[in-house]
């Protein structure tokens, strides 16, 4: 069996109308939702082999701020081709991953991400908001076999679920 939970990066800053979007930081609210998620993830004892990264500062602070806080503070890789990538891309880059890992967590930006839990676990969703988590155990034995509707959706989160 293996396991993914994907991340959407927190809520990221429009402020500064000159910065390229790849450079985006974290706003106020990104920032005060962050710790209450990664805390949640360690509340339920996640601890992923290995962080898969967007390389945009928004995607790449969310990761660290996680990882971080897990009991394990598992390494993050980044991976360019995540930034702004489609599901077809998501999916590509992990059925190449190393079977190593069993748990995968991967943070990333939408609709790509929302596209690709949603692919994977026929389950549908409004939306997945900022900062929010899709964790799905998958029934497969290496990365090389996933495909739709391969997985069960244990939980789905996001910061507004608590407030």
């Amino acid at each position: 069996m293996r396991t993914l939970t994907l991340i959407r990066h927190a809520k990221s800053s429009w402020k500064n109308p000159d910065l390229e979007d790849f450079n985006r930081p974290l706003n106020k609210r990104g920032k005060r939702d962050l710790p209450a998620m990664a805390e949640r993830l360690k509340a339920a004892n996640l601890t992923p082999d290995k962080c898969l990264s967007s390389g945009a500062t928004r995607a790449y602070l969310t990761a660290k701020a996680t990882s971080k806080q897990l009991t394990n503070r598992p390494l993050i890789e980044v991976v360019p081709e995540l930034y702004d990538s489609c599901m077809e891309t998501l999916l590509d880059t992990l059925q190449r991953h190393s079977d190593k890992d069993r748990h995968i967590m991967l943070f990333g930006h939408n609709p790509g991400l929302q596209r690709l839990g949603e692919y994977l676990s026929a389950e549908r969703l409004n939306n997945l908001p900022t900062c929010g988590v899709m964790h799905i155990q998958l029934g497969i034995t290496c990365w090389s076999e996933l495909t739709e509707s391969c997985g069960t959706l244990l939980w789905f989160d996001y910061p507004k679920l608590h407030q």
